[in-house]
């Protein structure tokens, strides 16, 4: 069960970074500035949660969260 949901979270991320990766050339190719630089962001964000390096959620550090 466990090998399974492992498989289609990294299949997932996967097919997001192919997403993204062609989000980028197209953002490129219309000559915008940002759009290429922040969706190059999140494709290196799935590449680092991909090979492990970075987790999936960052949790909130409740010493501190506002009260």
């Amino acid at each position: 069960m466990r090998q399974s949901f492992t498989t289609r979270r990294t299949d997932t991320l996967d097919y997001m970074q192919s997403m993204l990766g062609q989000l980028r050339t197209m953002a490129e190719s219309e000559r915008c500035d940002m759009l290429p630089y922040l969706i190059e962001m999140a494709y290196v964000e799935a590449s680092d949660i991909i090979r492990g390096e970075r987790p999936s959620r960052v949790q909130e550090n409740k010493r501190h969260r506002a009260s």
